[in-house]
Protein backbone atom coordinates (compact mmCIF):
# COMPACT_ATOMS: atom_id res chain seq x y z
CA UNK A 1 0.00 0.00 0.00
CA UNK A 2 1.04 3.54 -0.74
CA UNK A 3 2.13 5.58 2.29
CA UNK A 4 1.69 9.06 0.82
CA UNK A 5 -0.70 11.14 2.94
CA UNK A 6 -3.61 13.00 1.40
CA UNK A 7 -2.52 16.50 0.29
CA UNK A 8 -3.51 19.04 2.93
CA UNK A 9 -5.78 21.19 0.72
CA UNK A 10 -7.69 18.08 -0.39
CA UNK A 11 -7.91 16.85 3.21
CA UNK A 12 -9.38 20.17 4.33
CA UNK A 13 -11.88 20.19 1.46
CA UNK A 14 -12.99 16.64 2.29
CA UNK A 15 -13.39 17.56 5.98
CA UNK A 16 -15.52 20.56 5.01
CA UNK A 17 -17.70 18.47 2.71
CA UNK A 18 -18.19 15.77 5.35
CA UNK A 19 -19.18 18.40 7.92
CA UNK A 20 -21.70 19.82 5.43
CA UNK A 21 -23.11 16.34 4.74
CA UNK A 22 -23.43 15.63 8.47
CA UNK A 23 -25.37 18.87 8.93
CA UNK A 24 -27.69 17.82 6.12
CA UNK A 25 -28.13 14.39 7.73
CA UNK A 26 -29.07 16.05 11.02
CA UNK A 27 -31.67 18.14 9.19
CA UNK A 28 -33.11 14.97 7.63
CA UNK A 29 -33.61 13.62 11.15
CA UNK A 30 -35.08 16.91 12.37
CA UNK A 31 -37.68 16.93 9.63
CA UNK A 32 -38.90 13.47 10.62
CA UNK A 33 -40.11 14.79 13.99
CA UNK A 34 -43.81 15.57 14.55
CA UNK A 35 -43.25 19.35 14.64
CA UNK A 36 -42.20 19.19 10.95
CA UNK A 37 -45.34 17.40 9.73
CA UNK A 38 -46.27 20.24 7.37
CA UNK A 39 -43.23 19.87 5.10
CA UNK A 40 -41.44 16.63 6.00
CA UNK A 41 -41.65 15.22 2.46
CA UNK A 42 -40.04 18.22 0.81
CA UNK A 43 -37.38 18.85 3.45
CA UNK A 44 -36.31 15.25 4.03
CA UNK A 45 -35.85 14.78 0.28
CA UNK A 46 -33.99 18.09 -0.10
CA UNK A 47 -31.60 17.42 2.77
CA UNK A 48 -31.07 13.71 1.99
CA UNK A 49 -30.19 14.52 -1.60
CA UNK A 50 -28.03 17.45 -0.47
CA UNK A 51 -26.11 15.06 1.81
CA UNK A 52 -25.74 12.50 -0.98
CA UNK A 53 -24.58 15.13 -3.48
CA UNK A 54 -22.10 16.57 -0.99
CA UNK A 55 -20.57 13.16 -0.30
CA UNK A 56 -20.52 12.50 -4.05
CA UNK A 57 -18.54 15.73 -4.47
CA UNK A 58 -16.05 14.51 -1.86
CA UNK A 59 -15.73 11.16 -3.65
CA UNK A 60 -15.21 12.85 -7.03
CA UNK A 61 -12.51 15.17 -5.65
CA UNK A 62 -10.65 12.16 -4.27
CA UNK A 63 -11.21 10.27 -7.54
CA UNK A 64 -9.88 13.22 -9.54
CA UNK A 65 -6.76 13.19 -7.37
CA UNK A 66 -6.39 9.45 -7.94
CA UNK A 67 -6.64 10.00 -11.70
CA UNK A 68 -4.10 12.82 -11.54
CA UNK A 69 -1.70 10.50 -9.70
CA UNK A 70 -2.18 7.85 -12.40
CA UNK A 71 -4.24 5.25 -10.54
CA UNK A 72 -5.30 2.45 -12.87
CA UNK A 73 -8.86 2.96 -14.16
CA UNK A 74 -10.08 -0.50 -13.12
CA UNK A 75 -8.73 0.04 -9.59
CA UNK A 76 -10.37 3.48 -9.35
CA UNK A 77 -13.67 2.10 -10.71
CA UNK A 78 -13.55 -0.61 -8.05
CA UNK A 79 -12.89 1.91 -5.28
CA UNK A 80 -15.79 4.04 -6.56
CA UNK A 81 -18.08 0.96 -6.32
CA UNK A 82 -19.67 1.86 -9.64
CA UNK A 83 -21.98 -1.16 -9.56
CA UNK A 84 -23.78 0.47 -6.62
CA UNK A 85 -24.32 3.78 -8.41
CA UNK A 86 -27.94 4.89 -8.68
CA UNK A 87 -29.28 7.82 -10.64
CA UNK A 88 -32.04 9.67 -8.73
CA UNK A 89 -33.41 10.98 -12.00
CA UNK A 90 -34.68 7.47 -12.72
CA UNK A 91 -36.87 7.68 -9.61
CA UNK A 92 -37.71 4.85 -7.23
CA UNK A 93 -37.21 1.33 -8.59
CA UNK A 94 -39.38 -1.74 -8.07
CA UNK A 95 -37.02 -2.81 -5.27
CA UNK A 96 -37.58 0.53 -3.49
CA UNK A 97 -41.35 0.09 -3.75
CA UNK A 98 -41.01 -3.48 -2.47
CA UNK A 99 -39.08 -2.28 0.58
CA UNK A 100 -41.70 0.41 1.21
CA UNK A 101 -44.48 -2.21 0.97
CA UNK A 102 -42.70 -4.34 3.58
CA UNK A 103 -42.09 -1.31 5.77
CA UNK A 104 -45.72 -0.17 5.67
CA UNK A 105 -47.22 -3.66 5.87
CA UNK A 106 -48.45 -3.82 2.29
CA UNK A 107 -48.66 -6.95 0.16
CA UNK A 108 -45.54 -8.47 -1.35
CA UNK A 109 -44.99 -7.25 -4.91
CA UNK A 110 -45.68 -9.61 -7.79
CA UNK A 111 -43.58 -9.97 -10.93
CA UNK A 112 -40.24 -8.38 -11.54
CA UNK A 113 -37.06 -8.77 -13.52
CA UNK A 114 -35.29 -9.25 -10.17
CA UNK A 115 -37.57 -11.40 -7.97
CA UNK A 116 -34.76 -12.25 -5.52
CA UNK A 117 -33.85 -8.61 -5.02
CA UNK A 118 -37.51 -7.68 -4.66
CA UNK A 119 -38.15 -10.25 -1.93
CA UNK A 120 -34.92 -9.35 -0.15
CA UNK A 121 -35.89 -5.67 -0.08
CA UNK A 122 -39.48 -6.55 0.94
CA UNK A 123 -38.06 -8.60 3.81
CA UNK A 124 -35.74 -5.74 4.76
CA UNK A 125 -38.77 -3.45 4.92
CA UNK A 126 -40.55 -5.91 7.23
CA UNK A 127 -37.52 -6.10 9.54
CA UNK A 128 -37.26 -2.31 9.63
CA UNK A 129 -40.96 -2.06 10.51
CA UNK A 130 -40.49 -4.58 13.31
CA UNK A 131 -37.48 -2.69 14.63
CA UNK A 132 -39.40 0.60 14.50
CA UNK A 133 -41.82 -0.77 17.09
CA UNK A 134 -39.01 -0.73 19.64
CA UNK A 135 -36.76 2.23 18.80
CA UNK A 136 -35.49 2.54 22.36
CA UNK A 137 -33.94 -0.91 22.02
CA UNK A 138 -31.35 0.32 19.53
CA UNK A 139 -28.82 2.43 21.43
CA UNK A 140 -26.70 2.90 18.30
CA UNK A 141 -29.51 4.70 16.44
CA UNK A 142 -30.41 6.79 19.48
CA UNK A 143 -26.79 7.72 20.04
CA UNK A 144 -26.30 8.60 16.37
CA UNK A 145 -29.35 10.87 16.42
CA UNK A 146 -28.23 12.48 19.69
CA UNK A 147 -24.72 13.11 18.35
CA UNK A 148 -26.03 14.70 15.14
CA UNK A 149 -28.54 16.90 16.98
CA UNK A 150 -26.03 17.80 19.69
CA UNK A 151 -23.38 18.70 17.13
CA UNK A 152 -25.79 20.92 15.20
CA UNK A 153 -26.97 22.59 18.42
CA UNK A 154 -23.37 23.34 19.39
CA UNK A 155 -22.50 24.65 15.94
CA UNK A 156 -25.57 26.91 15.95
CA UNK A 157 -25.00 27.81 19.61
CA UNK A 158 -28.63 26.95 20.33
CA UNK A 159 -28.56 24.08 22.80
CA UNK A 160 -31.87 25.13 24.39
CA UNK A 161 -33.68 24.55 21.07
CA UNK A 162 -33.12 20.81 21.46
CA UNK A 163 -36.00 20.67 23.96
CA UNK A 164 -38.36 22.30 21.46
CA UNK A 165 -38.36 19.66 18.75
CA UNK A 166 -36.91 16.37 19.99
CA UNK A 167 -38.39 13.59 22.06
CA UNK A 168 -37.21 14.15 25.66
CA UNK A 169 -34.88 11.12 25.82
CA UNK A 170 -33.05 12.14 22.64
CA UNK A 171 -32.98 15.82 23.65
CA UNK A 172 -31.35 14.85 26.97
CA UNK A 173 -28.62 12.85 25.21
CA UNK A 174 -28.14 15.55 22.54
CA UNK A 175 -27.77 18.18 25.26
CA UNK A 176 -25.01 16.10 26.88
CA UNK A 177 -23.23 15.83 23.55
CA UNK A 178 -23.55 19.55 22.85
CA UNK A 179 -22.36 20.49 26.31
CA UNK A 180 -19.37 18.15 26.02
CA UNK A 181 -18.18 19.84 22.86
CA UNK A 182 -15.88 22.78 23.34
CA UNK A 183 -15.72 25.67 20.97
CA UNK A 184 -13.57 24.56 18.04
CA UNK A 185 -10.15 26.17 17.92
CA UNK A 186 -8.41 26.92 14.63
CA UNK A 187 -5.67 24.47 13.76
CA UNK A 188 -2.15 25.69 14.26
CA UNK A 189 0.40 25.09 11.56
Amino acid sequence: MEETPMPEPLRRAVHQLVAEAVTNCQEVLSHTEPFAAHDWKRMTLYRATDAADTMNTAAMLIAAYCQDTHMAKDKLDGFLQLSQQRNRAWGPRDADRAQLAGLLGGPAPAGSEEPGVMMMRYGRGHRQADQAQYPENDPQKLFTAAVLHGLKARLCDDIDALDDYLPPHIAKMARKVAEALEEPQPATT
